[in-house]
């Protein structure tokens, strides 16, 4: 079976972070699902941004085994793998390790919703899952990675089709999306979003959150059944 087409797909979704400024050397990844062959593409891990190719993109199944490819997968697989398991309506996924998001990742914070910018993308602050127990990280690691963040958005009744961004506490932010270029996007969206609530805090310590009616309109003139907003 060829695998041509997905591989190509993660190339270039790849590509698009070291643009975004959303990685240094090599940490990232992004990897593109075929949900009809049971698999996904994953970058390389180890490869610097500027020595990938579509051919080095690495196939996997969603057990984390892999299927084609030379090189050896990010070692992020197998948390894409239980996500994607799971998760049947993602099409892409985004782990970074950019600077702001992960500081607060590392804060153990979530990202609160203080403008505009944050509503027009999510409806809530953006969720930091509590840091992993000892015994998960004893485990299987990077498998338990993915049911930390399944089970952080289970434990606050959000659903991964309307929140396509976490940050995993001590360790960096996820994003996710219907197709690669979308989860890519939610990557720079949650790195900003992070950058300017930093801001916000660093000038009013005592910011009051985004009141209601605004998160409502500016979440739903861009994603509600009348929206308008394109920008």
């Amino acid at each position: 079976m060829s695998y041509q087409s997905i591989k190509e797909a993660a190339y270039e979704a790849n590509m698009q972070l070291p643009a975004l400024g959303l990685v240094l050397f090599t940490f990232g990844n992004v990897s593109v699902v075929d949900r009809q062959a049971g698999v996904f593409a994953i970058k390389p891990s180890g490869v610097p941004y500027t020595q990938l190719s579509p051919d080095k993109m690495v196939i996997v199944d969603f057990d984390g085994q892999t299927v084609e490819g030379a090189l050896r997968p990010s070692s992020d697989t197998k948390t894409h793998a239980v996500l994607y398991k799971h998760w049947e309506h993602i099409g892409g996924i985004v782990h970074t390790h950019s600077t702001y998001a992960t500081a607060w990742a590392q804060a153990q914070r979530d990202i609160p919703i203080y403008g505009t910018t944050h509503a027009d993308h999510l409806t809530v602050d953006v969720p930091c899952a509590a840091p992993m127990n000892d015994e998960m990280i004893k485990g299987n690691y990077e498998h338990e990675t993915g049911f930390q963040i399944m089970n952080c958005l289970k434990e606050r009744s959000l659903s991964y089709e309307d929140v396509e961004m976490i940050l995993v506490g001590n360790h960096a932010p996820f994003t996710w999306g219907k197709t690669a270029d979308k989860a890519v996007y939610n990557a720079a969206v949650v790195e900003e979003v992070a950058r300017m609530a930093y801001l916000t805090e660093s000038i009013r310590a005592d910011c009051p959150r985004l009141k209601d009616s605004l998160i409502r309109k500016h979440f739903e003139r861009k994603h509600g059944p009348d929206s308008y907003y394109g920008q």
